[in-house]
């Protein structure tokens, strides 16, 4: 057709009269019962929340390590409090010893990520214990790369079995190239970012048992417990740690703990260790030997800390739902200490804890702390985050926002990153999206994907190159199975993306944001898999949503839907299904008085059609029509959305 139809010409049928497409789109492919990966039982419901036989093992953690900022040694001790609540004794146990994966021969020197010509020797254990209630006896172990298996002599009783794991240990630091850990210079001395810092135990669950993949370059899965850790560090040294300083009078001058009490109530940033004072021995309560720092955090899997001479130290108050407050602390070395870089940090960090707060769940710690430094850039551990100490105020902002988002994604909501890296990095970058909406009347927005912004342009359309890459792998596939050229646009941004169509496009936000925040407090401090959430957005939401499970997360299917003709003499608008994917969407006719109406597509239009006839109300003769008039769905051809066609 090559001109608009007027009035005269309206009774013309036009239906067919756009050129014909091959459909590759099969009803009976895209709504056959989706099969969930994990199927439900006693302890994971069918409405996708724990079952009522539901049960978690435990670890509880007393630490004491000792950091050499000249030999950049570690030597700790740890005692974990290990509790079997499974209906299974256990003969083994099994410990994350992470610090192997910077050995020589470590597997993950051998995948697609970080391989590296510089190495340590990894743990060296000079006592490994276990404690049954009748004194610590040695134990057998064996390790198998990041892996620790400890054999116990009589085995651990189910459903309350308690026991004691004590283990000392010490390790060379890797620099730089630790990735996730490390140390890096400064103007005024190194900065060190101290991650997987002592065995950590594996998580034995109801899906596999001990859950055993090995430390390549995923992230973690691990117990919830609470933790009880001392740091002794040289004198003019500052600690930044996870959870609540426990001897601040020990540690700190009489200014610095006036300055936290004042920061405390404050919403402005209060300055705790100013530039001036970093070199000032004054600054510190002594100015020789040691200080041992000590820390407690509560409900956590995981703990983490920064140690330099270099800090910078402000603080300000976060406001949360009830009446309630927490910490926002940022620590920097004086040469980010500006404007342009991070003078705005802990401000960044209150307003985001505030916003995710309000928006999905509670922020559950004491202290959220932003660590500028570069060994570690880019990385989240519970109530602290390893940030680029050269960052702008802008990626600053975004990545703030993006590390501390991940308290909750899988922080509280405890996935397992190392097979669903999705679920934590992909819901993340969800609530990333609006948070950057919201921060300051969106002075950083828009944010696509955490901590890399977008090319520019329609998130929809930046989408399409990967779902068109036949060797991009799907989402439901092993996080350590995902090349590194795939890792962000298929783990971050399309899983993002996905929440946001369902939110946005296929559920309505009234419904999708009440069943969101009860998967947050229904696993909350619990291991959720896929097949959890996927149940539970359908349960809370009242759609079935096989199709998309399917299409988006299963599959790595297109969407082409089109608008295929006119017939004036019905008064209805054909539109077709070109490619596998569905989506609901909407209609836009256009009358030739000037008017229009908008017509909603269900997707259950596709359970028995490739093609459609859509009836327009009323009988305005119609000149055009247009699927998706917004540009909300990731549609591969847009060319054919429109009838007539635009020339």
């Amino acid at each position: 057709m090559k001109r608009i139809l007027s009035a005269a010409t309206a009774a013309i049928v036009l239906a067919g009269a756009a050129q014909a497409q091959t459909s590759t789109y099969d009803p009976r492919e895209a709504f056959a019962p989706f099969i969930y990966p994990n199927p439900p039982g006693e302890t994971r419901s069918p409405a996708g929340v724990p079952g009522h036989a539901f049960w978690q093992n435990r670890a509880d953690y007393q630490i004491r390590a000792t950091l050499d900022p000249v030999a950049n040694t570690l030597d700790g001790k740890v005692a974990i409090d290990y509790t079997n609540n499974s209906p299974e004794a256990l003969d083994v146990l099994w410990l994350q010893v992470e610090q192997n994966r910077f050995r020589e021969d470590a597997r993950g020197n051998f995948t697609s990520g970080r391989a590296t010509s510089q190495h340590t020797d990894g743990y060296r254990f000079t006592s490994v214990k276990v404690d049954d209630g009748h004194g610590a006896k040695n134990v057998k172990y064996v390790i198998a790369d990041t892996r620790m298996q400890l054999v116990l002599p009589e085995a651990l009783k189910a459903r309350g079995g308690k026991l004691k794991i004590i283990i000392d240990y010490n390790y060379v630091l890797p620099g730089n190239f630790g990735g996730r850990t490390g140390f890096d210079p400064s103007k005024n001395g190194n900065i060190y970012e101290m991650a997987q810092w002592y065995p950590r135990m594996a998580v034995y669950d109801d899906l596999r048992g001990w859950d055993t993949a090995p430390y390549l370059n995923s992230e973690f899965y691990l117990e919830y417990g609470n933790f009880d850790y001392f740091i002794t560090v040289p004198w003019n040294m500052i600690v930044a740690g996870s959870g609540e300083l426990q001897n601040p009078e020990e540690v700190l001058t009489t200014a610095q703990r006036e300055r936290l009490a004042k920061a405390k109530l404050s919403d402005a940033t209060v300055m705790i260790r100013t530039p001036e004072e970093v070199t000032q021995p004054s600054s510190r309560p002594k100015q020789s030997g040691t200080l041992t720092w000590h820390f407690k955090m509560a409900n956590t899997r995981d703990v983490a800390f920064g140690a330099s001479t270099a800090y910078v130290w402000d603080a300000a108050r976060i406001n949360l739902p009830q009446g309630k407050t927490a910490l926002a602390m940022s620590v920097y070395p004086v040469e980010s200490a500006t404007p342009a870089l991070w003078n705005r940090s802990t401000e960044f960090m209150k307003s985001s804890v505030e916003y995710f707060s309000r928006q999905w769940y509670p922020y559950p710690y004491p202290v959220a702390i932003n660590e500028g430094g570069s060994a570690a850039s880019g990385m989240e551990y519970p109530g602290i985050v390893f940030d680029p100490m050269k960052a702008p105020a802008k990626p600053l902002q975004m990545v703030t926002a993006h590390e501390i988002g991940h308290t909750w994604f899988p922080m509280i909501v405890g996935s397992n990153e190392r097979r669903d890296a999705w679920m934590d990095e992909g819901f993340n970058t969800f609530i990333d999206v609006y948070e950057a909406d919201n921060f300051n009347h969106g002075e950083f927005a828009p944010k696509r994907d955490g901590e890399y912004a977008p090319k520019g342009g329609n998130p929809v359309d930046e989408i399409l190159p990967l779902l068109a890459d036949k060797e991009a792998p799907p989402l439901l596939m092993g996080a350590d199975m995902v090349k590194e050229k795939y890792r962000h646009p298929a783990t971050y941004f399309k899983a993002a993306l996905g929440l946001v169509l369902l939110r946005e496009e296929i559920i309505g936000p009234e419904r999708f944001d009440p069943a969101f925040r009860k998967y947050i407090a229904a696993w909350a401090y619990k291991h959720p898999s896929p097949s959890d959430f996927f149940r539970l957005m359908e349960s809370e939401t009242g759609e079935d949503l096989g199709w998309f499970w399917r299409g988006w997360f299963e599959q790595n299917w297109q969407l082409d839907l089109a608008v295929t003709g006119i017939d004036a003499g019905k008064h209805s608008v054909g539109i077709a299904n070109h490619d596998k994917l569905v989506m609901p969407s909407t209609l836009k006719v256009d009358f030739t008085d000037g008017s229009s109406t908008s017509i909603r597509v269900p997707v259950e239009t596709w359970q028995q059609h490739v093609t459609f006839d859509v009836l327009v109300p009323g009988d305005k003769p119609i000149r055009s029509a247009t699927i998706d008039p917004d540009h909300k769905l990731p549609d591969r051809d847009r060319s054919n959305n429109v009838f007539p066609a635009r020339r």
